[in-house]
């Protein structure tokens, strides 16, 4: 058997390998940093056998970089341990405290959390008022109607493509009861999870007779059934199809609204949207509940806007402001809400407040 060729090692001057080369096995590239342009015009090369050839020549004039930007964490060595500048959750799934009982509403009070801008905190929002609500005692189930699926990530539930969930309930008729999956947040939360797939669903909604219904039917089948204090439902930043269903199946509205001005504008559109589905689809639909988010007492401008929030939704605005908060936006990354990521945050005693200033609103509007 003939031997194989000897590979001729061919060295660029200027460009060659450093000395000293050790070859990483996990990925058979060599561990050098791409700044590193001071390299000599011969290096040695290292073949995969036990013969080692070096020839060293000097080294040439090395070339100044300006100093860059900080390299972010996600460009660092995808095999080196990533360094963490803030403390780690310090509380385990174990041994996370409860919140203070909370009443419990007469029948199940379903919330659809909706407003057709973007970045408002409609999924902050629902996550952490659902834990909030099921850490004081309370049976909630959440919907995620988006299909980002970023309810279902902060809820610390694995949802890869192709996971059964909501797409499966709207599209399929799939019974709710078979999809939900409990969350580590809390003993009493499941969430009915959301995959990419959801995204189609706008488009094939359309040919379906009774389309913005389909959710209605869904979750009265799986109430009948299963207790549920509260159910959140998780719609898109739009007002398509899917946020249609949510409207249709919820009897209250929750409106998130950034203390920013563009957060004003898409209020307007969303009320009419609200006054359709009423007077068409579901009388039943009231928006009871309007949440500050985002808000920053540093600036007049929150100050204000908050101010004219609470001019035009004087009886449905909450008194508890959600603040903004880095507590609140680093949870996700760790598969939790803010209650469990750090429980004594003023991010989770806001929605602590919240959530006890809602449960006390439905049984004063009950009794």
């Amino acid at each position: 058997m003939l031997a194989p060729p000897v590979a001729e090692f061919r060295v660029t001057p200027g460009l060659g390998w450093p000395l000293d080369v050790e070859i990483d096995p996990r990925i058979g590239w060599p561990n050098v940093p791409r700044e590193t342009l001071d390299w000599p015009e011969r290096a040695t090369v290292r073949s995969w056998s036990s013969s080692v050839e070096t020839a060293t020549t000097a080294l040439p004039t090395p070339i100044e970089i300006p100093p860059g930007p900080r390299r972010a964490r996600f460009d660092e060595d995808e095999f080196s341990s990533p360094t963490i500048d803030d403390d780690p959750p310090t509380i385990a799934v174990t041994d996370r405290p409860e919140s203070a009982t909370l009443p419990a509403p007469r029948t199940t009070r379903i919330f659809v959390v909706a407003n057709q801008k973007g970045g408002v905190g409609k999924t902050t929002t629902s996550v952490n008022l659902a834990a909030a609500l099921a850490l004081g005692g309370l049976t909630v189930l959440l919907v995620d109607l988006d299909p980002q699926g970023n309810a279902t990530t902060a809820l610390g539930v694995d949802h890869p493509p192709g996971t059964p969930g909501t797409y499966e309930v709207l599209m399929a008729g799939a019974a709710l009861a078979d999809h939900v999956v409990k969350s580590p947040e809390a003993p009493n939360l499941t969430v009915l999870p959301a995959t990419i797939d959801l995204a189609g669903a706008e488009i094939e909604l359309v040919s379906i007779v009774a389309r913005e219904s389909r959710l209605l039917r869904a979750l009265r089948s799986y109430l009948d059934n299963h207790d549920a204090d509260y159910v959140f439902l998780d719609c898109p930043p739009s007002l398509g199809l899917l946020t249609l269903n949510a409207l249709v199946a919820a009897n209250e509205i929750l409106v998130p609204i950034q203390c920013e001005y563009y957060a004003l504008e898409g209020v307007t559109q969303l009320m009419r949207t609200i006054d359709l589905v009423k007077g068409e689809l579901n009388d039943d639909l009231t928006l009871s509940t309007v949440m500050l988010t985002m808000f920053d007492g540093r600036t007049k401008l929150a100050a204000q806007v908050a101010d004219e929030v609470r001019n035009h939704f004087p009886a449905e605005t909450l008194t508890t402001v959600i603040p903004r908060s880095v507590r609140i936006s680093e949870a996700p990354s760790y598969g939790q809400t803010v209650l469990t990521y750090q429980p004594t945050s003023v991010g989770a005693v806001s929605y602590l407040q919240a959530a006890h200033e809602i449960t006390q609103r439905g049984i004063e509007e009950n009794s």
